[in-house]
């Protein structure tokens, strides 16, 4: 065992663990994060009630506590103190890795704001695993989590996915699927693929690959039930220049140039960059000027 994870009775500062549990298949509880909970003076759970039921098929005996969304602030607070206090505290939540997307996030913070030593216990992350089985890229992506309920934020986001080029993974619940997938399909298109995944690990796991208007059409006529990953192709740079191209066509050449001019580039600068949007040489810039 590594001296940092041993129960602290020397009265210096405990530590904090992010230990990652089952998103649904109890077999992906890794050994090191069994060794810990038994091991740590107090578990800070998101939902002490779910979390007992875990607690009991492994027969961890560590006590809990609730660490929770609607506590977070000041409960950290309590539990910083505790840390600096000496003892040790594994924080989990009711399923994957604490911080991603749950008040895991906030404790993590306070205590690096102390100065307490936080370890992150890998396992299961259900962002990861809708992303790997996906058959969407995944050498880059962006985390969206659960959408903002704010209408002004939510608009905001959609208006940023728009020309999003990585994998994006958007978490949703069932009562509001249909209402998120008419949105992305309003912003992004009929077109854009999407894998659709749900029951992470789970008996009944699938994953089901989309068009955005085609997820449309299939929940029309199917209830969604459980919690859904989706996993939303990026635009292609492609797309994104053809685009661009398209709406330099809609300017003539002296009203390109001149864009560019207010922008306070001097004439030459302006011509080249001209010519570079519409794929031309800066003399046929010059000559349509001319004319």
């Amino acid at each position: 065992m590594q001296d940092f994870e041993k129960k602290n009775a020397t009265g210096e500062k405990g530590e904090l663990f992010l230990c990652a549990t089952p998103i649904g298949n109890l077999e992906d509880i890794t050994y090191r994060v069994l060794r810990i909970l038994n091991e740590v003076d107090l578990i800070a759970a998101e939902d002490t009630r779910n979390s007992i039921k875990l607690l009991n098929h492994f027969e961890i005996k560590t006590p809990m506590t609730a660490y929770h969304e609607f506590n977070k602030y000041d409960k950290a607070k309590v539990l910083v103190d505790k840390m600096l206090s000496g003892q040790s505290i594994a924080c989990i939540t009711d399923a994957g890795t604490p911080g991603i997307s749950d008040p895991g996030e906030e404790l993590c913070k306070q205590a690096r704001q102390a100065g307490i030593r936080v370890s992150s216990v890998p396992g299961p992350a259900a962002c990861i695993t809708a992303l790997t089985m996906s058959g969407q890229a995944t050498r880059r992506f962006a985390f969206e989590a659960f959408l903002p309920a704010d209408k002004k934020e939510r608009k905001e986001v959609f208006n940023e996915l728009v020309n999003e080029t990585r994998t994006m993974i958007i978490y949703e619940a069932p009562h509001h699927l249909k209402k998120t997938l008419a949105e992305l399909r309003n912003a992004l298109g009929d077109n854009r693929a999407l894998t659709i995944c749900k029951e992470l690990t789970k008996k009944h796991e699938t994953s089901m690959e989309f068009t955005l208007e085609t997820a449309c059409e299939y929940y029309e006529v199917n209830d969604p039930r459980g919690e859904y990953v989706l996993v939303i192709a990026g635009k292609s740079r492609e797309d994104i220049k053809k685009e661009r191209e398209a709406s330099w066509e809609e300017l003539t050449v002296k009203e390109h140039v001149d864009m560019y001019i207010k922008q306070g580039m001097d004439k030459k600068e302006a011509m080249k960059a001209a010519a570079k949007d519409r794929g031309v040489s800066k003399r046929d810039i010059y000559n349509e000027l001319e004319r």
